[in-house]
């Protein structure tokens, strides 16, 4: 049996019935093309009997110049008593234009009797029937028996009629669905091992996330004889998802040696996973396996002294092979493992024997203590290690700063005023900026006050503001931890300040935030404006 395994993609169709989960065209689009560079070999549009927006994408998604996948459309076997050439959704499909059509059909008696009312003779009827006429007109065919574990653990006989009806009417593929979510992977294994010995028709797998085993038992399918995988990215679907296949795909592959996409495709995995989630509007979680932000991130000290040694200590896999990276968090849980590694990726040279060193981790220990965290704040702590190596890294120096906030009866805005004095190149500047709180306002005056002496500034905006109470039972004395992100054209670095005060908490991380984008400037030419521009405000 080949070891290529056929990637099928739903996440445009399966995934957006998730809670929360909302694609346009455009973005249907967007990501079609993605799935397509990354080589999935069928992506589901969605159902043209359904929606316009459907159909829409149907007529749009021809013009894009796809090289790989073949784009199908999904719908249902005809409706009982009706023949195929007179149903609605089967002619949507042929309408749409696509040249592969999905369609499911009932594998379990009980839905049969409860849920389309039937007979389980007109029901093998609507599958046969719906097959040949779609194979009638030229179509790929891929039937989805739907609820095919449980009708098959509650009437094997009769589940095994259903797909074989698909079968002879001509399909292509038979997909065996467990709709529900609530089979076990031994349970896949023996039901596919025996479908795979009955049915000559290449056999898939259609999972869900219900029991939290859609991946294990999609794998599980695979290792029985199944040659199609369906499933969503990042695991995009109702209930509790569908199979994720930026799971499903590495495994295959770097595990069990299937074959799904090219080993270059694969590197472009955490990509596309981040891309589809971006697009989504979904928060991707950290820990998510092989694509999540931490599924390569090492905190305990002893763990990372380990990583320094060899990779494959801490790591089941090179992450580069997914397209993540290694990462290394630093906090009180940190040796000096950490800070070398830190330091190392910075170009630094810290010593492991130096008091200096041994220092600086108490110093992080202790702000962590305080409050301070930063996994989430790789800019500060870059900060406290180049001071650490006896780099300067006082790009300006802070003055003072006042704020005014003010609220007359007969105006609905609150006003905020910032007023920043700073020391560039010992020369005092002054500014005063608006903005629509304090916060906003401080952000305006400090760079009011740069932007002569670094005109990048212009190029930089605020993208994220977070802001979190350390000690809720201090009520409104607690510490407040406030984590800053910055973006230009090209990157973003987080900064992290702590304290009893929200405007100062929020200051400490602003100015930490510029003084970092600021270092990684010319030295020299910095230098060579901030005396030019010292010159132009002595005339």
């Amino acid at each position: 049996m080949s070891n290529q395994v056929t990637i099928f993609d739903t996440t445009l169709r399966d995934g957006t019935q998730g809670e929360g989960i909302s694609l346009s065209v455009e973005d249907k689009l967007k990501i079609a093309q993605k799935l397509d560079e990354f080589g999935v070999h069928y992506i589901e549009g969605g159902w043209p009997g359904s929606n316009n927006k459907d159909i829409e994408f149907f007529q749009q998604v021809k013009a894009l110049k796809l090289k790989h996948a073949k784009i199908t459309a999904f719908g249902s076997t005809r409706r009982k008593d009706i023949p195929p050439e007179e149903d609605v959704n089967l002619n949507k499909i042929l309408e749409s234009g696509v040249s592969v059509a999905t369609i499911f059909g009932k594998s379990w008696d009980f839905h049969v009797h409860k849920a389309i009312q039937t007979t389980l003779e007109e029901n093998l009827a609507m599958i046969s029937d719906s097959v040949a006429y779609l194979k009638k007109n030229g179509l790929e065919v891929i039937y989805d028996a739907e609820h095919f574990f449980d009708g098959y653990k509650n009437n094997p006989e009769y589940a095994l009629q259903t797909i074989k009806a698909a079968a002879d009417a001509g399909a292509d593929w038979v997909v065996l669905c467990d709709t529900n979510g609530g089979s076990l992977p031994e349970e896949v294994t023996q039901i596919v091992g025996h479908v795979v010995q009955v049915l000559d028709t290449p056999v898939g797998i259609h999972a869900h996330n219900d029991c939290e085993l859609a991946v294990a038992n999609s794998l599980a399918a695979v290792q029985a004889g199944a040659r199609q995988v369906q499933g969503t990215m990042n695991g995009f679907g109702e209930r509790c998802g569908n199979a994720n296949l930026c799971s499903i795909i590495p495994n295959l592959q770097l595990k069990l040696k299937y074959t799904c996409v090219k080993p270059e495709q694969l590197s472009q995995l955490t990509l596309m996973a981040r891309y589809v989630s971006e697009i989504a509007n979904v928060h991707m979680p950290l820990n998510q396996p092989f694509v999540g932000s931490a599924a390569f991130a090492h905190k305990g000290g002893i763990h990372v002294s380990a990583i320094l040694r060899h990779s494959k200590t801490y790591e089941h896999i090179a992450p580069e092979l997914v397209g993540n990276k290694q990462r290394v968090l630093v906090s009180e849980l940190a040796g000096q493992s950490n800070l070398v590694f830190k330091a190392q990726e910075l170009g630094l040279d810290l010593d492991l024997q130096n008091e200096e060193t041994k220092r600086i981790i108490q110093d992080i220990k202790e702000l962590e203590h305080q409050g301070y965290q930063f996994e989430g704040a790789d800019a500060s702590l870059e900060l406290l290690l180049r001071k650490a190596s006896g780099e300067k890294v006082e790009v300006f120096e802070v003055d003072s700063f006042k704020i005014a906030v003010e609220k007359h009866k007969d105006d609905a805005n609150v006003r905020s005023e910032a007023i920043v004095k700073l020391l560039v190149n010992q020369q005092e500047i002054y500014t005063v900026a608006e903005g629509n709180g304090p916060v906003n306002a401080l952000d305006n005056a400090l760079r009011k006050a740069l932007v002569d002496f670094f005109p990048d500034i212009e190029q930089m905006y605020l993208s994220d503001y977070k802001v979190r109470v350390i000690d809720e039972k201090d009520t409104t004395a607690a510490k407040v931890r406030v984590l800053v992100e910055t973006s230009d054209s090209q990157n973003s670095w987080s900064t992290v300040g702590v304290s009893e005060n929200v405007i100062e908490a929020s200051w400490n991380a602003l100015v930490d935030s510029l003084t970092y984008a600021l270092i990684g400037k010319s030295a020299v030419s910095r230098k060579e404006h901030v005396v030019e521009r010292a010159g132009l405000l002595n005339h």
